[in-house]
């Protein structure tokens, strides 16, 4: 490529980032009105990108993230997936705004019933993970097991062709969810619960790839970096000052549950075709009915019927909280991307550069309707990671044919910084998102080649060029170098 088309397709691709920054500053946490009422099915981020652990570079990688703001010391029930929901992580392979492949996920819970003898009677204890330690190889004294199965559903997600995903040292349609890092003295330290956890990273054959993959669900330490109290009291931070480090207060002591794949690139893409669009959703049933005198041992107090229902959406982070009007907000989650001109209001005007401007005196551009946004949020970057077909969308983009960075040489900033795997051409953990949209919706496309195409004049956007910080960082020395590269989870307690 030559240094201009390295030049157009550096300043393109801050388009995307542009795109996702306007209201507030936080990853979809309690994003929405209704979703703040079902957590097991709030998704809280989504990760695509290209494999960077050794050998595995022919693969994709997916995290989508569930259930926000977990305390490791939640028990006595802690955190499972909702067994009456359908998780999904979507793939548009083709540019037409539609699934062309769908993982479906479904929870199971199993109830043991794990019992002591008190006196002369056998009575069932009130804890979900037994009595005793308990540690790889030796889950018998679990007192509730989650299982799940995972279907890919080619076509329409409700009507296309379905098939289960087995393991591949098994063959059976069953996988094990690790119980969530209970504390020290039920699984021995750190050390011990990820032993536990790894033996649940599965191999599993997937029908109609001729290459095999891998799946892992289970309790993560919170990925998400952000100053997230300030963030939403007004912006009560310096947005120009400089970036402090891993000050993220909120969420440094909170877990999520990660649902994870790692794709061969060969089976997710078409001939011709490089880029893919993901995202994931969550539904739940239409209809719901609670049993005043639930049965004993089922443990479930509620009856579910009807159509799936929508209620959670995630692609590109920070979507709904940023860009989405808060009237909106429950429509978006329960929205397709085929249909998001419905939300193109919010990009063409878009509201944090106002805030920020009133809160801080640092211009906003004033390139109304912001050409830029719109070209960004709905068709990806022309020349990295725009589908040659596209249709007007919001997803989550990959062009799976740009090498992956490793590790040790990753840029937080992405493309900003020059690293051409990064955010916005997918995203992986230690993409500073935050910084880089913040710097994106002041204006920085005015700065540099081809603003005219944006609709920018001179002195257009007065704070382009400013390094704009919500004052905490990651990068990927926070994360593993392997899948399912989130870190072990906090303890509830340690020794």
């Amino acid at each position: 490529m030559t240094s201009r088309k390295q030049a157009l397709a550096a300043s393109s691709v801050l388009l995307v980032a542009a795109a996702m920054a306007l209201p507030a500053l936080a990853s979809s946490h309690r994003e929405a009105p209704f979703i703040t009422t079902a957590p097991k099915v709030d998704g809280t981020d989504f990760y695509m990108f290209r494999s960077y652990e050794s050998g595995r570079a022919d693969y994709v990688t997916i995290v989508a993230d569930y259930l926000p703001l977990q305390d490791a010391y939640g028990g006595p029930n802690y955190f499972s997936l909702d067994p009456n929901a359908l998780y999904e992580i979507h793939i548009d392979n083709n540019g037409d705004a539609k699934e062309d492949l769908s993982f479906q996920f479904r929870f199971k819970n199993t109830l043991k019933n794990a019992a002591v003898k008190v006196g002369d009677q056998q009575v069932a204890i009130p804890l979900v993970h037994g009595i005793g330690m308990t540690g790889t190889g030796d889950s018998s004294r679990i007192n509730v097991v989650e299982t799940y199965s995972v279907d890919v559903v080619r076509g329409d997600r409700r009507t296309g062709m379905r098939g289960a995903l087995t393991d591949a040292h098994g063959g059976g349609a069953s996988f094990t969810k690790p119980l969530d890092f209970i504390g020290h003295k039920t699984f021995g330290s750190d050390a011990g619960y990820e032993a536990y956890a790894a033996q649940y990273v599965y191999t599993v054959n997937i029908p109609g790839c001729g290459q095999q993959g891998r799946v892992f669900v289970g309790q993560r330490k919170e990925p998400f970096v952000v100053a997230l109290g300030p963030a939403f009291d007004q912006f009560n931070l310096n947005p120009v000052g400089p970036a402090v480090g891993g000050n993220d207060t909120e969420l440094a002591d909170k877990n999520i549950t990660a649902i994870a794949l790692e794709l061969p690139i060969a089976c997710i893409t078409r001939a011709g075709e490089p880029v893919i669009g993901g995202w994931t959703t969550a539904s739940l049933r239409q209809a719901r009915l609670l049993d005043a005198d639930p049965a004993s041992g089922n443990n479930t107090v509620e009856r579910v019927g009807g159509a799936w229902t929508q209620v959670s959406r995630l692609g590109m982070p920070l979507v709904n909280e940023l860009v989405i009007g808060l009237k909106d907000k429950d429509r978006f989650n329960a929205s397709q991307p085929k249909n998001d001109g419905q939300f193109a209001t919010y990009v063409t005007n878009p509201t944090l550069p106002a805030v920020l401007q009133g809160l801080f005196n640092v211009p906003a551009p004033t390139n109304l309707p912001r050409k830029d946004l719109i070209a960004a949020f709905l068709t990806g970057v022309k020349g990295l990671n725009q589908p040659k077909n596209v249709v007007a969308s919001e997803m989550l983009r990959l062009n799976t044919a740009v090498v992956p960075t490793p590790a040790a040489t990753q840029k937080n900033l992405g493309v900003l910084a020059g690293d051409a795997a990064g955010f916005p051409n997918g995203r992986r953990p230690g993409d500073d998102v935050v910084d880089a949209e913040l710097r994106v919706a002041m204006g920085v496309l005015c700065t540099l080649n081809q603003k005219d195409v944006f609709g920018c004049v001179p002195g257009d956007a007065g704070a382009g060029g400013a390094p704009l910080t919500d004052g905490a960082t990651v990068d990927a020395s926070f994360f593993d170098a392997a899948f399912p590269y989130l870190k072990t989870p906090l303890p509830g307690a340690r020794n």
